[in-house]
């Protein structure tokens, strides 16, 4: 007769082991809700108040921010994407990327990423204390952090630690008074500049490119897109005060057609994974940041793998096709969705029957945006929800437009009736793009 443990398939776990199995992620879910408790008791506290608060709080964590290369990028659009292509592409090429990115799509823990994977909660809730500790201190000279400040302290102590080779790093508002400017660029990077956030960074399209160029550093270098007039001009100015070596889109480089074009490396027939022609901007201004890191590091450029990464790159929630025929895209201001009206009409002349489905913040110009979308799609239907987030639009908030009472049931009602040709676009507040990518996800899990 064979014993109880001789038996192959039986596996036995003391009464502890089991225990701690099945409380440790009960736990850790309750300290990890604590830390996105405190964090959001801070927002909108001391927000944009100056340099000189988070200055002595990276002075007091021994300034973490010095331990890698950063390529600091800021933008009204494009950020997100164009750190997209450069994590594929510093990857490819074998190097541990760090990435700080906003908002987060699906968890708070995705602005915190090293090649992709976002921080883990132990290592969030750890993180956290120590710079909860570190307030302390802090305290006795200034006022509380801000909700910005203290995830972007959390990112600078977790890069350190793990020992990066560099750090995509994008602004939150800005440039020269965001929190993340207490760090010295290697390369700083502008994707565009249109009208957002006037009331902060001022009204008018050379005081935003200020705001932007704000983060050249002194002897470093920067990368531009094909900016308006205006602002090129105040950009060409920053630079030659501090001496910065200045790449223009459309002069130092290009890309038409998937061909690149630079005095650093010429590339044809690219593919591009993220779809818009805008898209091929951002791949360029991508690359040329990439060839430009490589060649101060005196590196190898391997074409193929250049090719590889451009073409697999993917950024959620930014013209994301989710599914065949939905499209998700957070066009959260007026420069945003003109990409979005040239894609949808795009898509209108291939034979498509394109649908917009509209959420947004009450205090974004959503009349603006909305009259944006009526004017220049007018054969286009175009409907307006709201979503399960403190001030998004609701009814009382919109007079003229088809109000949909529930996404979930429109999108649902969508994919039972459309055919080959029809095509949903989903777009405005990235809070909204979350919410609905969150349940889209969910849907298509449980079917």
């Amino acid at each position: 007769m064979r014993g109880r443990d001789e038996n192959p398939g039986l596996v036995f776990v003391s009464y502890e082991t089991l225990l701690r199995q099945l409380i440790e992620p009960v736990i850790k879910e309750m300290y990890m809700f604590e830390v996105e408790e405190w964090l959001h008791s801070r927002i909108g506290l001391n927000f944009r108040s100056g340099l000189g608060r988070m200055q002595q709080a990276v002075d007091l964590l021994g300034n973490p921010e010095k331990s890698y290369p950063i390529i600091h990028v800021t933008g009204t659009n494009g950020k997100g994407s164009t750190i997209a292509f450069m994590r594929e592409l510093f990857m490819g090429h074998d190097k541990k990327v760090a990435t700080f990115t906003s908002p987060h799509i699906v968890s708070i823990n995705d602005r915190i990423c090293i090649n992709g994977q976002p921080i883990a909660d132990a290592d969030f809730i750890r993180l956290a204390n120590k710079v909860k500790e570190m307030e302390k201190t802090l305290l006795q000279t200034h006022d509380q952090l801000s909700f910005f400040e203290l995830l972007t302290l959390i990112a600078f102590l977790y890069f350190r630690e793990q020992a990066v080779d560099l750090l995509l790093l994008e602004v939150g508002i800005g440039g020269l008074l965001d929190t993340t400017n207490v760090v010295t660029g290697e390369i700083a990077v502008i994707t565009s500049i249109g009208l957002d956030h006037q009331e902060t960074l001022g009204d008018s399209i050379a005081a935003i490119a200020e705001q932007k160029a704000g983060i050249f550093k002194a002897g470093k270098k920067a990368v531009i897109a094909k900016l308006p007039s205006e602002a090129r001009l105040v950009c060409q100015k920053k630079a030659e005060s501090l001496a910065v070596d200045l790449y223009q889109a459309g002069q130092d480089f290009s890309m038409l057609n998937g061909d690149f074009s630079s005095s650093l490396a010429n590339l044809s027939q690219l593919k591009i994974g993220l779809e818009g022609a805008y898209q091929q901007e951002n791949a360029a201004l991508a690359l040329q940041t990439f060839l430009l890191f490589m060649r101060e590091g005196k590196e190898a450029v391997d074409e193929q793998v250049v090719r590889q990464a451009l073409e697999k790159t993917h950024w959620a929630g930014r013209l994301e096709r989710i599914r065949p025929q939905i499209y998700l895209d957070g066009a959260h201001n007026l420069p945003a969705l003109t990409r979005l009206v040239e894609f949808t009409k795009e898509k209108e002349q291939e034979g498509y029957r394109p649908q917009i489905l509209f959420g947004a913040l009450k205090r974004k110009d959503y009349q603006g945006m909305l009259a944006y979308l009526t004017e220049k799609l007018p054969q286009v239907e175009l409907k307006v929800t709201g979503f399960d987030y403190q001030g998004s639009l609701d009814e009382t908030d919109v007079t003229g437009y088809d109000v949909i009472p529930s996404y979930r049931e429109f999108i649902s009602s969508f994919e039972e009736r459309a055919d080959t040709q029809d095509l949903l676009f989903i777009t405005g507040s990235l809070y909204f793009i979350s919410e609905v990518r969150g349940y889209l996800l969910a849907h298509e899990q449980i079917n």
